[in-house]
């Protein structure tokens, strides 16, 4: 009986100090934090728009947007910032350059300063990362992925994924992106053939990358790469849906209509992707093959793998769900991202007929002989690589570039203090007459002639250790697409493209990209 009473006794103590512990980090977490960094920063002149109780600013920022997207654009206009970044034109003029918003419970500062940039970017790399409101918002979509990783992880998942992206192995791709692109190719001439020349050049691009991101990441799996694909990309909807709304702890648990479809689709994207990883894993056990393939799964697997040989970790099912995430990540980092920089670049040269004519001068001159661009080819491409630095500079993949501090440190004249979020606005910055000049918001290549320009003010693949480890892949596939499009066809817009960028995670054309096509000789 004594033993009992001890036993309930110890029970009600552990369960009233876990009661205890939890509501204070609650409570420091949504309240005694977010106070704390709002007070250091507006004793260093720091401030901001007034914050909503729980939502923060979330309301306004998604007011302003709603009233500047709802229409199109007049015209083939670029000065897009004030139409997708209302709140920070409106509260950059009121509190100067560097303000703080709110993200429900999360203080954000905004930051333009390229040299402050700069030197978060490189120097505190390892002391900022992705916040606990954004590894939430994208755990359904590509869960603890190389984009999510903070501290130790991200330098074990960056390792692990590098030898994809390197030397020989990365040159090895440009056969694949090719073989696909000249299909896509054959499939447009016959289109024109038969009469139809108008194209929406957007879906074109979707599919063209989703063929080649699926081939190199899956090899002769491709075809169930394709489905898991497009599971992704209704996922991505869903998931960037979330992100407009305020999150609280549990509320993915919540059995909403939502959160159930957002768990059955992710439920079916990981059994696609387990049903060929344990193909893989199946041929190399029964000693069918000695390795798991030369595709990007293959590496992730054989590089897994060899680390648990050598180093005898543990934990087999969390790598695997690892290296499934991994597999998100590129989708959405190899397929999303690259068709939207090839939509935005055919509309940039479809309106640009000169830049247009010269850089198909410049590709026939270049490839010569060769009925197809070769890995050796690209570096030679000089007014491609500018027209394509030029597209990311208007329209880059990413409109702001995230980072958080989990440490207190100091950042140019400002003391930033742990659990402040960075919010870099790269779509603001690449559009700045004081960065770039008046003509900032026009369609210059000519701009990115001189490689010396300065730093901070062009990263649309970010900048410091934690750039983005696809952007040499991203760039050969681009200029190998953009090649061979340009030396078959020549391109103007439709009278049907409706000008109307608008934010759905990336900077996408609202009503996609008619173009109509006349073939070359």
């Amino acid at each position: 009986m004594l033993l009992l009473q001890a036993l309930t006794a110890s029970a009600v103590v552990f369960l009233v100090s876990w009661f205890l512990r939890v509501s204070y980090e609650t409570l420091s977490f949504y309240w005694i934090c977010p106070r704390r960094i709002k007070k250091i920063m507006e004793e260093q002149g720091v401030c901001g728009p007034k914050p909503r109780p729980l939502t923060g600013n979330l309301l306004d920022m998604a007011s302003l947007t709603a009233a500047s997207t709802s229409g199109d654009m007049p015209s083939i206009d670029h000065h897009v910032v004030s139409r997708l970044l209302p709140h920070y034109v409106l509260w950059s003029k009121k509190y100067g350059k560097r303000f703080i918003f709110w993200n429900g419970f999360e203080p954000r500062m905004c930051l333009t300063d390229t040299d402050m940039i700069k030197e978060l970017l490189a120097k505190y790399s390892s002391l900022s990362g992705k916040s606990w409101l954004q590894q939430q918002g994208s755990k359904s979509f590509i869960g603890g992925g190389l984009l999510m990783a903070n501290g130790d992880d991200w330098h074990r998942q960056r390792h692990l994924v590098a030898p994809a992206f390197m030397g020989d192995k990365l040159k090895s791709y440009a056969a694949q992106m090719v073989e696909c692109t000249e299909n896509m190719i054959q499939s447009l001439q016959n289109g024109v053939a038969s009469g139809k020349s108008e194209v929406e050049i957007g879906g074109v691009m979707a599919l063209l990358t989703a063929d080649i991101i699926s081939r190199i990441e899956f090899g002769s799996s491709y075809e169930k790469g394709k489905r898991i694909f497009q599971l992704l990309t209704i996922l991505q909807r869903r998931c960037a849906q979330a992100s407009r709304h305020l999150c609280l702890p549990g509320s993915r648990f919540f059995p909403s209509k939502y959160n159930k479809d957002i768990k059955t689709l992710k439920v079916e994207v990981e059994r696609l992707l387990m049903e060929i990883i344990q193909s893989r894993m199946g041929c190399v056990e029964m000693g069918r093959s000695d390795s798991y393939g030369n595709d990007l799964l293959g590496i992730l697997l054989n590089e897994m793998m060899e680390k648990k040989k050598t180093k005898k970790e543990e934990g087999s099912s969390l790598n695997l769900q690892l290296i499934m995430d991994e597999c998100k990540t590129f989708f959405f980092a190899g397929h999303e991202t690259t068709a939207l920089l090839l939509t935005w670049t055919v509309m940039l040269l479809a309106s640009n007929p000169y830049w247009q004519d010269k850089v198909r001068e410049e590709v026939v001159q270049v490839i010569s002989d060769s009925y197809f661009p070769f890995a050796d080819h690209l570096p030679k491409l000089s007014l491609l690589n500018m027209v394509i630095n030029e597209s990311m500079r208007l329209y880059p993949p990413a409109t702001v570039l995230p980072r958080m501090a989990f440490e207190d440190i100091k950042l140019g004249d400002l003391l930033i203090p742990k659990g402040l979020s960075i919010w870099i606005p790269v779509l603001a910055i690449h559009h700045s007459e004081e960065l770039w000049g008046k003509d900032a918001n026009e369609f210059n290549p000519q701009r990115f002639a001189s490689k010396s320009f300065m730093p901070g003010r062009f990263i649309p693949f970010g900048a410091g250790p934690r750039n983005c480890i696809g952007q040499t892949f991203a760039m050969m596939e681009a200029k190998i697409i953009l090649a061979m499009l340009i030396s078959r066809f020549r391109f103007s817009l439709s009278d049907n493209y409706r000008h109307a960028p608008v934010i759905i995670l990336t900077v996408k054309p609202k009503y996609g990209v008619q173009v109509c096509l006349e073939p070359l000789n």
